[in-house]
């Protein structure tokens, strides 16, 4: 719920940006100075690049839980095996060995993406939030195939 909110009031703050930002560019155009001109067209641009950003974190969010909603309603979320901090993490030491296997699960299953969600799942726990962008990411293009 926290990551909706957070959500939320950085897509409300990305607006606003993006009206005053327009603002600015328009009056660096209605300048007619070359290098204003310059400006303004920048200033247009990276908010669109901006924008297709969150369009595509929020469309990767909903995903990934609708995803992880599903498999946990099957009874596929991974279990927690070890102890778990606080925070949501595994400790270092059980990290490895427990990605490990999920990875291998996922490797022997290329073509499922409930052993590929599960590893994220884990990678996630684990600290390797990058690898666990991408394993979510993998089930996700496997479940829209597999549908």
């Amino acid at each position: 719920m926290m990551a909706r909110a957070g959500v939320i009031v950085i897509g409300l703050c990305l607006v606003l940006y993006f009206v005053l930002t327009g603002q600015w560019a328009f009056l660096y155009i209605a300048s007619g100075e070359p290098i204003g001109i310059a400006m303004g067209a920048a200033l247009i641009v990276l908010p669109l690049v901006g924008a297709w950003a969150l369009v595509r974190e929020i469309q990767f969010g909903f995903q990934a839980e609708r995803l992880g909603t599903r498999l946990d309603g099957e009874g596929g979320m991974p279990v927690a095996e070890t102890e778990i901090s606080p925070s949501g993490r595994v400790s270092r030491a059980d990290a490895q060995p427990l990605v490990q296997r999920y990875q291998d699960e996922a490797d022997a299953a290329a073509d499922d993406w409930r052993a590929r969600y599960r590893l994220g799942v884990v990678q996630d726990a684990a600290g390797r939030r990058k690898d666990a962008r991408a394993s979510i990411r993998e089930a996700i293009r496997l479940a829209k195939g597999a549908d």
